[in-house]
Parts: structure tokens; C-alpha cells; sequence
């Protein structure tokens, strides 16, 4: 994934501390380096550790949940009837767990970086120290940040907005680093904005912010401001290249142009916008403009094979397009282009210089050569159980599909115990039952229901 976007076969990368020292034919690597530890990909592909552009690892708390709730008939209620409630219910060991849980999951797919936005308004204080701790302990890379929002209380926006200062200015984070989070245009005022703005060009830290998601956002910017989301940010100074737009659904031509000009990027999240049925972003239109767009899970699936797979396949059936996306660009949404998005200059691709962050992938059955289109071959074919070894920082963190950095199986005891706690917080979850099969002349009609 350099500059030449180069696919060498037989070949070799030399690692020394931290850094990628050597990349190329694997000849010419061997005689140039001796090595304390030799990692033997034969047979594998050899490629930069995965970059997740938008997550919330706590997403993984209502995985098989049963919420007793009315069904929501669109975003909002989505937002107002589950996630809102489940915020307000999180404690800091709920950070700490869920970032546990997500993170190693997300490694053992083939993920070493990730940006992550957290929120819990009833927990704001120290909450980012837990999401740090959890994510160093196995040895991931996160730009982490609490989600500032106002929908409840101006007050709650500043104290958002506070710990995340406090967490950028802190010592000894590790891997982790901060950034600026600011939930919806439709739950900040201006003035929080200009403060986010402020504190992200103080602190030369990313800005990340949910935009247009859902039809609500436009909606509320036209109705209170007069002027479409990207135009109300735009004219409070946020769209910079430090800044990170999550999702984008629901633009118009003049906001793509508007993006495109400030140099911000997108974070794109196709899984998620499918589960949530809020529309098809216009990622092709956005990549033609030049603005760099990465690949997200928005705390839903924790694989990014399986999210590069499905933004491949959803792009080309909305369009009836069978050639756009093509396999690069999405693999590159997933390392070169989030690794720009977040001003990580050294991680992204494999070349000297760069950050040791890489993993070696080896596929369960490999029915045919990777040569041809290795592009294809990984968007097509791989998934995060083919992900064998990883490394971070030039350590490695998983080897044979064992993780190297903590004990998965008293992790595992951890996290149960403390997504137990939540679910009994959130409260009984209504039985589960089975429609009878009905067998009569008439035919089945819509049926009302739950889903979580």
C-alpha cells in the first residue's frame, strides 16, 4: 500500500524497534538484516494492520440483546428508544469492559488501529483512562475520545468536551491518543461547536462528528439554521483537514463539494448504515471529488473484512455498477486513507520508515494463487478468522491465532460478568417466542415485531 501501490511476491520486511527498516524481495531483505526472531509467512499474504476510520467499541454491550421497547420506525427513534438509554446507564467499568471486549475481537480480525467515540453521560469523568487501559492491555493503537453532546443539558456538552482535554493533555496514555468528539449537529449549539473547533486546532488533535446520518440532521439544520448540516459546520470553521465526518449519508452535491474543498474526511460505515436502513451513502461521488474517505463499523460488526466486503457489494448493487468500487479502493479505505483521516502519517502501509503495524493473513483453504489480483483475493475471499499473526509497534501481539498480550479466557470472565451487570441494569428482556407456522389459504400479511 505505498505511494506505487507495489504487490511483491517472495518477499521480506525487516522490523528493528518500532519501525519498518526493509521491505522487498525477500533475497535481498535476508542478506541486508540478521534477525533475533523470524516470522515465517510462507504460503500467507503479508499486508498493514487494518485501520478502523469509526467505532463504538461499547456497541458490543447488546450483542443478543432483547430490549422491551416499542420498534422503532426510523433513526431517531433508533437513537431515542436504544442507544440513548443504554448511555445512561454506562459506568466506567462498562468503558473499560467493552473496550476489552471489542478491542480483542478486533484484533484477532486483522485490526491493530482504531477510532473509537465513546458516551455515557451519567459517567463522563475518567471514562476515556478506562477505555485506554483496557486497549493497552492487548496492545492495540486507538485514537480514542467521549462523545460531547448537549441533547440533554448545555452543561453535559462542556463536561463531554472537558474530558476529552483532560485525556489529551495526560501523560502516559500508551498506545492510545485523544481527539475531539462532538455527537450530531442536531444535539450541539454553535457555541460547542466553535469550542470543539478550538480545542482541536489548539491541541493540532482530529475533530470527529456524526453528519447526516440520518435524514433528522438536515432536517433540524434547515428548520433552526436555515442551511443544510455540512454548511452550518462549514461556516462554524469545522471542516479542516483535521477534521472526520461519520457517515454522510444524506448529501447534497454542494456538501460533497464543500468537503472536498476543506480536505476533511469521511468516515464511511456501510454495515452499520444497513442495519440502521438509513440509505446509501454517496461514496462513489465523494471518492470522484478526491476526498479521503475511510471504512468504519460504528460498533456493529468487529471484523473490517467483512465491512470492506459489504461496502464493496452495497455500492455496486445501489448503482448497478459492477465495476465501482473497485478492491483497491475499498482496502484502501481500510489502511492508507484512515490512517490520513486521523493524521497518522506513519502507519497505513508497509514501507520504510514506517510504524511496525502489520498483520499476516493465511487464508483456511486457498483453492487458487493470490497472484493475478491480490486486491480481489482479499476483498473477496478473507475474513478476521484467516488473520494468523499481529503485530503493533513492531511487538507482536498475536501469533497463531493467540493473542500474546493477555489471558483471552479470564478476559472473557471479566467481560461477562460486567455486560451482565449492564443487561440487569437495562432491565428484563421480554420472552422469546416463535410465530406458529400458519397453514391456511391466506397469505401472510406484514407482521408486527421486535428487533434489536
Amino acid at each position: 500500500m505505498d505511494q506505487k501501490r507495489r504487490v511483491i511476491e517472495d518477499a521480506g520486511v525487516a522490523v528493528v524497534d518500532d519501525r519498518i527498516v526493509a521491505v522487498g524481495p525477500l533475497e535481498e531483505v535476508s542478506k541486508g538484516f540478521g534477525a533475533d526472531e523470524v516470522v515465517d509467512a510462507k504460503g500467507c499474504i503479508v499486508m498493514p494492520g487494518l485501520i478502523c476510520s469509526h467505532t463504538h467499541m461499547y456497541g458490543i454491550a447488546l450483542r443478543g440483546s432483547a430490549l422491551n421497547i416499542e420498534p422503532p420506525s426510523d433513526f431517531l427513534q433508533i437513537l431515542q428508544r436504544i442507544w440513548w438509554p443504554v448511555d445512561e446507564k454506562l459506568t466506567n467499568d462498562d468503558a473499560y469492559a467493552t473496550t476489552l471486549a471489542a478491542g480483542i475481537e478486533s484484533l484477532m480480525n486483522g485490526t491493530t488501529c482504531y477510532a473509537d467515540t465513546y458516551s455515557a453521560p451519567n459517567a463522563i469523568e475518567g471514562s476515556l483512562d478506562h477505555i485506554a487501559n483496557a486497549s493497552n492491555e492487548i496492545g492495540l493503537r486507538g485514537v480514542i475520545s467521549f462523545e460531547a453532546t448537549e441533547r440533554r443539558s448545555i452543561d453535559e456538552g462542556t463536561r463531554g468536551l472537558k474530558e476529552n482535554l483532560r485525556f489529551i493533555r495526560g501523560r502516559n496514555k500508551g498506545r492510545a491518543m485523544g481527539m475531539i468528539s462532538l455527537h450530531a449537529s442536531f444535539t450541539v449549539s454553535d457555541d460547542l461547536i466553535s469550542r470543539g473547533v478550538e480545542a482541536s486546532r489548539g491541541h493540532s488533535v482530529p475533530l470527529t462528528i456524526h453528519v447526516s446520518e440520518g435524514p433528522n440532521d438536515g432536517y433540524h439544520n434547515m428548520e433552526r439554521y436555515g442551511k443544510r448540516s455540512v454548511e452550518r459546520l462549514q461556516e462554524r470553521g469545522l471542516l479542516s483537514p483535521r477534521a472526520v465526518l461519520a457517515h454522510c449519508v444524506h448529501l447534497s452535491e454542494k456538501e460533497i463539494e464543500l468537503i472536498a474543498k476543506s480536505s476533511a474526511s469521511v468516515a464511511h460505515n456501510p454495515m452499520s448504515n444497513m442495519l440502521n436502513a438509513v440509505g446509501v451513502a454517496s461514496l462513489m461521488e465523494m471518492l470522484d471529488h478526491g476526498i479521503n474517505v475511510g471504512l468504519g463499523n460504528d460498533g456493529y460488526i468487529f471484523d473490517m473484512f467483512e465491512n470492506m466486503r459489504a461496502g464493496f457489494l452495497l455500492q455496486r448493487v445501489a448503482r448497478r455498477n459492477p465495476n465501482r468500487p473497485s478492491p483497491q479502493e475499498v482496502i484502501e479505505m481500510c489502511t492508507v486513507n484512515a490512517a490520513r483521516a486521523y493524521g497518522l502519517s506513519s502507519l497505513g502501509s508497509i514501507e520504510t520508515g514506517k510504524k511496525a503495524d502489520i498483520i499476516v493473513v493465511r487464508p483456511t483453504f486457498t483453492a487458487t494463487p493470490y497472484s493475478g489480483s491480490i486486491y480481489g483475493y482479499i476483498v473477496n475471499s478473507l475474513r478476521g478468522p484467516d488473520v494468523r499473526d499481529a503485530m503493533v509497534d513492531g511487538q507482536l501481539v498475536m501469533k497463531n491465532r493467540k493473542l500474546l498480550t493477555l489471558d483471552v479466557q479470564k478476559a472473557e470472565s471479566k467481560i461477562l460478568g460486567a455486560m451482565g451487570r449492564l443487561w440487569g441494569r437495562l432491565g428484563p428482556s421480554p420472552p422469546e417466542r416463535v410465530e406458529p407456522l400458519r397453514m391456511d389459504n391466506h397469505q401472510p400479511g406484514p407482521k408486527k415485531g421486535r428487533e434489536s
